[in-house]
């Protein structure tokens, strides 16, 4: 009978090997590979962050949106900040679900996890996000200008009629200067 030295003393090593031991072996091995290749992808500019530089284009650049760049100026904040919820959720149901390794386990893990989702939601909106914060601020400008400027001067004789509409509201409710009929 023929033995092959190299491959029975493989062979030999691997069973009498602690299998819970083997398994950490291949997940270390499992992370260097990833980590190696993360490494490769950064180093010739295809990593995450080259990724975030490409999020600089607008949503109007893109075809998104109004393309309006004036409007877009002077667009509010809160416009921005509400797009970027919006794309938290997106952003979220994103992400990996395995991901104990990154960020932990438990509820610990799920809070780190949706700050990351927060983070990139927020850079995405401040480079210009996808066109939706152009679009609600366009919309609202829009429904400002058909309804005309609102006119906020008021008269006495305003104020005075208001007063009066105050004063008759709160008789109603309160039942005073009524008559009790029988």
């Amino acid at each position: 009978m023929a033995i092959s030295p190299p491959t029975d003393l493989v062979l030999d090593v691997v069973r009498a090997a602690d299998p819970t031991a083997v398994q950490e072996a291949q997940a270390k091995l499992k992370a260097n590979k990833a980590a190696f290749a993360a490494t490769s992808l950064a180093e010739v500019g295809k990593g995450f962050g080259a990724a975030m530089n490409r999020i600089d284009m607008p949503g109007t650049e893109a075809g998104l949106g109004n393309a309006e760049a004036k409007r877009a100026a002077e667009m509010p904040d809160e416009y921005r900040k509400f797009e970027a919820s919006i794309l938290q959720n997106f952003v979220n149901s994103m992400l990996p679900k395995e991901t104990e390794e990154v960020y932990g386990k438990g509820s610990a893990g799920e809070f780190w996890k949706s700050m990351m989702a927060e983070k990139i939601a927020d850079e995405m909106s401040q480079k210009g996000g996808i066109g939706i914060a152009e679009q609600m601020y366009s919309q609202a400008l829009d429904r400002v200008e058909r309804q005309g400027a609102v006119n906020a001067t008021t008269d006495e004789n305003d104020r005075s009629r208001a007063m009066s509409m105050i004063t008759d509201f709160e008789r109603e409710v309160l039942g005073v200067g009524k008559t009790n009929e029988a």
